[in-house]
């Protein structure tokens, strides 16, 4: 069997998609949070992890209906940085660091920073992180 070693663009390309993946599928909400209705969503394979308690994707799709405040911001970044915790947990990259700002009255944008085992950073941004939580849910069905 031959062994492929993954270049520098194939490596930046599958964390970009792993922080998409994890940022816009819809993890299942805890019972303590605030949904529309009983429906906690969630998506179906965090029904059966190989690991304890191991869930994909973020949050981020609660905020949705809320007024953004500074605490909305606050949850913001909380939700991507815990969907984003099991790229440093695996061994993916070193650290993750998340800013959420508001750049316009109904918009929050996030830049995502992974600091990577080379030295060399991955910065990626969203520019508007509620509209892409409707729009990937309306497009891709």
């Amino acid at each position: 069997m031959q062994a492929y070693a993954l270049t520098a663009q194939d490596q930046r390309s599958a964390l970009e998609r792993a922080v998409f993946i994890s940022l816009f599928t819809w993890r299942r909400a805890d019972p303590g949070d605030q949904v529309d209705g009983a429906d906690l969503q969630g998506w179906w394979g965090d029904s059966y992890p190989s690991l304890a308690n191991d869930r994909i994707g973020s949050k981020l799709w609660l905020l949705r209906r809320r007024t953004i405040t500074p605490q909305t911001l606050r949850d913001a970044q909380r939700y991507c940085e815990e969907a984003l915790q099991w790229l440093v947990d695996d061994g993916h990259v070193t650290q993750v660091t998340v800013t959420i700002t508001r750049p316009a009255p109904t918009r929050l944008s996030a830049q995502v920073l992974l600091q990577r085992h080379d030295g060399d950073p991955l910065p990626l941004s969203f520019d508007d992180l509620l509209q892409l939580q409707v729009s990937h849910v309306i497009s891709h069905p």
